[in-house]
């Protein structure tokens, strides 16, 4: 599953695109806490997670949820996998 960050600018963006492509619980939070419950409870496994296109200022807007993914993907194995790339820079 890919989440394209050309199509993604803010936090609220993510958590609704994350909603859809995860198949979040309707009663999902929209904050880090909420996130963390669902991927580690809620989401059917295994998943393989991208985040592509991510341009420099974006990594540090998406930090938080970038680590936690990276969390998620320490705390469950190989049944969730997590990578993230840089937008080609031409």
């Amino acid at each position: 599953m890919k989440f394209d960050f050309e199509r993604i600018g803010t936090v609220e963006d993510f958590y609704l695109v994350a909603m859809r492509e995860l198949k979040l619980p309707e009663h999902f939070g929209k904050n880090l806490d909420a996130l963390w419950d669902s991927i580690t409870g809620d989401i059917a496994l295994p998943v393989d997670v991208q985040f592509v296109n991510l341009s420099m200022g974006q990594l540090e807007t998406f930090e938080k949820l970038i680590s936690l993914f990276e969390e998620a993907a320490e705390e469950l194995g190989e049944n969730f996998n997590f990578e993230y790339y840089l937008k080609p820079m031409y």
